[in-house]
């Protein structure tokens, strides 16, 4: 499962620097002048010395493609990782961090706008103009031999903007209001003596529910990776059930409205199935909705799946045949169903997307924007598609090339 495979290698690699990366109107035939018009004209000339009292001019709204401001990463004019921002117009682009050295990671804070990322395992945070830059914290000279040992990895916002969780030794909560950090998780490392160091669980953050009572935290092995829930209130960390834990990992499930449960998708196949899943967030008991293998000699490929405030289950999906031992991102189509993921599944389009990188949906699921790789070898990223979920709108091309979504403020 290469997609997997690929964000895998960075987290064995131990969440090491993330691999970088535009009818003028016919004139009309005389009338014949009847009485309105006589009066007018008398009107105007006995008022035309009369001082106008000026008016004041309204500037119309821009029109808003987006329901919020949209950042994203990509490379600046001399190849470094910075990041920018789509306004609400879907056109006007913003550069806002401007590092001698490429942006790792980053989020945006939905109270203000306001930016925090990693270069050269520095955290640093600017405003929404990207201003005011501030360093939060230096984590040294990193270790190229075990970069797990001192990587700053992966910060995150919390819901109210008063915190920012991150990777670093452990999982962290940064303070807004104590400029401290509290390390809350202790990295479990087992030194085997003569430089062999070897992760045992590693944390990283990858983003917290709506009400901020939970954070989604990626658990990274010495092979593979898993997720677990961390609720800060009580310092406790839920772990996932069953064996499908592996397969959902690395930031990629979405929250339920209401918070109470993950949804979690895989479109490929070899390292681990493809299917799709959804997780208590409470127990951390984790229920197959669609199985990889549908034992009818085809197989579930699902991806980037979203729960509408409607009640509905939206995400990338295809029922296929299959010999090969290892597939990849296959061509998928866009689909609606009831949040068990089968009953009254639609497809939304004629459309399919192949090399599916990257989905950021809307609150309400009226669409989704896709990064689709131009090159099957890509795995970060790619051409951003605007697809609706009602197929009389259709698709808007956004930008040429972008990774890492998140929505503003």
């Amino acid at each position: 499962m290469l997609k997997k495979s690929h964000i895998l290698f960075a987290l064995i690699a131990l969440f090491a620097v993330t691999l970088a990366c535009a009818n003028p109107l016919g004139g009309l035939a005389p009338a014949q002048p009847n009485v309105e018009t006589v009066v007018a004209a008398t009107f105007q000339a006995l008022t035309a010395s009369a001082p106008v009292p000026p008016t004041a001019t309204l500037t119309p709204e821009p029109t808003s493609l987006l329901p919020h401001s949209m950042y994203f990463l990509n490379n600046d004019s001399t190849g470094l990782i910075q990041v920018y921002r789509l306004d609400k117009d879907g056109k006007s682009v913003t550069q806002l961090t401007f590092e001698p050295t490429s942006v790792d990671s980053y989020d945006v804070s939905l109270v203000g706008g306001s930016v925090v990322y990693v270069s050269n395992n520095q955290m640093f945070m600017v405003d929404f103009s990207g201003a005011g830059r501030r360093k939060l914290l230096d984590g040294g000279s990193r270790d190229e031999n075990n970069l797990f040992l001192s990587n700053i990895s992966n910060p995150v916002w919390s819901p109210d903007g008063q915190t920012i969780a991150y990777g670093y030794k452990g999982l962290n909560l940064y303070s807004i209001t104590t400029s401290q950090s509290n390390r809350v998780l202790d990295n479990k490392i087992r030194d085997d003596g003569n430089g062999l160091i070897f992760p045992e669980e590693l944390y990283s953050p990858a983003h917290y529910s709506s009400d901020g009572k939970k954070l989604l935290v990626t658990l990274g092995y010495y092979e593979g990776a898993s997720s677990a829930i961390y609720y800060p209130n009580g310092n406790t960390l839920v772990r996932l059930s069953g064996n499908e834990g592996a397969m959902i990992c690395c930031g990629e499930p979405s929250w339920s409205p209401d918070n109470s449960s993950l949804y979690s998708g895989s479109p490929s196949m070899g390292m681990f199935s493809s299917g799709l899943w959804k997780v208590d967030a409470a127990t951390g008991n984790v229920t197959t909705l669609l199985a990889g293998d549908a034992g009818n000699g085809t197989y579930n490929f699902a991806d980037e799946p979203c729960l509408a405030p409607d009640g509905q289950l939206y995400f990338f999906f295809v029922n296929r045949p299959s010999t090969d031992e290892f597939v990849n991102r296959p061509p998928l189509q866009l689909v609606r169903s009831a949040p068990d993921g089968v009953t009254g599944r639609t497809i939304l389009n004629d459309s399919t997307y192949g090399n599916l990188n990257e989905a950021l949906w809307t609150p309400d699921a009226s669409f989704v924007i896709a990064a689709i790789a131009p090159d099957p070898n890509i795995y970060q990223g790619g051409t951003l598609q605007l697809i609706y979920t009602d197929s009389q709108k259709g698709v808007i091309s956004l930008l040429p090339f972008a990774r890492d979504m998140k929505w503003g403020p």
